[in-house]
């Protein structure tokens, strides 16, 4: 079976063999002469872990904001922020070490590089320590670019939970999730030796960030409970154009998350970024035509949804798939993601805000299970199964759900989710942070 892309130099690269074979079992990285490092290559991940971030600053903040009512546009920009903030210094602390050095387990990695231990920079010895994920840049590099998936994972979650949960209860959420949702997950799929390596697809997170963040904001939806007034108050979006600019700033930043993946500048990182596009424009006019049919009118909210539903999908899928696979991905996103986000929460009668379950977790698990069935073997090497792919995803939405529940329970007989009804009806600007937009 298939292996995910970060672990595939383990298999194929000459300097990856290198590297493991003479390292210590338990050594996740060495340090090398600087001329094994590619200039191209370090270029082009820098400039993917910039695109990165840049989903999240601004373009999920701008999309999100955009989405909610007025009164709580700066609480919705202020959780994005913050996640940003958080998640790089637990990052640093122990979640790179954690999702992606060897450990005693499959199941989770060690602490081998806490607080960014061993990953050095020697001018005078003209040496520099590069992970065996990936072989040709920086291992500061890699790390950055691995953080920046660990920054906006958390922050999707905020789609379910928007206009209604403490911020200091959001903050100890997303601070334990990362630890004991997130980085065993990442381990599971993409770390050497991982449970899950040898045999998902998961090209650059469909299931570690999508399935993941998707399961555990339906999870938050669940245990908040509904909006006051959902259902019988109209809560209709503030500003589109917010969330139009959020949305282009994903599509564009998307590149450096699935082209990136690749983690070298290569013709299969060109086909990742094609079969993005495509995607991402194909479930874009799905979603537009699927709601001119049924509504009677196309909406700026539908199509920019759409294509982030798209977008969603090919995720796995990106590196493995031929450009036609891609659009045949984003057709069904597209319909899938649209039926979920408008249907599926009102027939169970959950209140999954902005949604995030309804877009990521959806259109994560499609997307993983397409990956299963159409992935080349010409583009990437390697055959895939939907039922193998099945259980990669069945296995992240258990423990994802299950911790997420977990956590949000014992924050919640502790200091509280959710805001009081009467800071709920103010607005979360005013209530939380003191201040509001003109």
């Amino acid at each position: 079976m298939g292996h995910s892309p970060r672990s595939r130099w383990l298999r194929r690269a000459p300097v990856a063999a290198l590297l493991v074979a003479t390292s210590a079992a338990a050594t996740p990285a060495d340090v090398v002469p600087f001329a094994r490092i590619s200039a191209g290559d370090t270029a082009w991940m820098l400039t993917s872990t910039a695109l990165v971030l840049m989903m999240t600053v601004p373009g999920l903040a701008l999309f999100y904001g955009g989405m909610v009512r007025k009164k709580n546009v700066l609480s919705t920009l202020m959780q994005s922020f913050a996640i940003s903030c958080v998640v790089t210094i637990l990052w640093w602390a122990v979640g790179y070490s954690l999702a992606f050095t060897s450990g005693p387990t499959p199941y989770l990695g060690g602490l081998g590089r806490a607080f960014f231990d061993g990953i050095v920079y020697r001018h005078d010895a003209g040496r520099v320590s590069v992970s065996p994920l990936a072989p040709t840049i920086p291992e500061s590099v890699y790390a950055m670019f691995q953080g920046t998936f660990a920054i906006i994972t958390p922050a999707l979650i905020c789609g379910s939970l928007a206009e209604r949960m403490k911020f200091s209860a959001m903050l100890w959420f997303m601070s334990v999730w990362l630890i004991v949702v997130y980085c065993p997950v990442a381990h599971w799929m993409w770390a050497p030796g991982g449970w899950l390596a040898a045999t998902q697809l998961d090209f650059a997170g469909g299931t570690v960030v999508h399935v993941n963040a998707g399961i555990a904001g339906l999870a938050s939806a669940l245990m908040l409970g509904k909006r006051v007034g959902y259902g019988r108050t109209a809560m209709a979006p503030h500003n589109l154009t917010l969330t139009v600019i959020g949305a282009a700033l994903l599509w564009v930043g998307w590149f450096g998350f699935n082209a990136g993946s690749a983690l070298v500048s290569d013709g299969r990182a060109g086909m990742a970024l094609l079969a993005t596009q495509v995607a991402a424009a194909a479930a874009a006019i799905t979603w537009m035509f699927a709601e001119w049919l049924l509504k009677g009118k196309p909406s700026v909210l539908g199509i920019a949804s759409g294509a982030v539903a798209g977008l969603v999908a090919i995720t796995p899928a990106s590196g493995f798939v031929t450009p036609n696979s891609g659009v045949l991905i984003g057709a069904l996103a597209g319909v899938v993601c649209y039926a979920s986000a408008t249907s599926l929460k009102h027939w169970f009668g959950y209140d999954d805000a902005l949604d995030a379950f309804g877009v990521h977790g959806v259109g994560g698990i499609l997307g993983a299970l397409l990956t299963g069935a159409l992935v080349s073997r010409a583009i990437s090497g390697e055959t895939g199964s939907v039922l193998t792919q099945l259980q990669g995803v069945t296995a992240t939405l258990l423990w994802s759900f299950g911790w997420s529940v977990a956590i949000l329970k014992a924050i919640d007989l502790t200091i509280g989710l959710r805001v009081s009804t009467d800071e709920e009806r103010e607005g979360l600007d005013i209530a939380l942070h003191g201040e509001a937009i003109e």
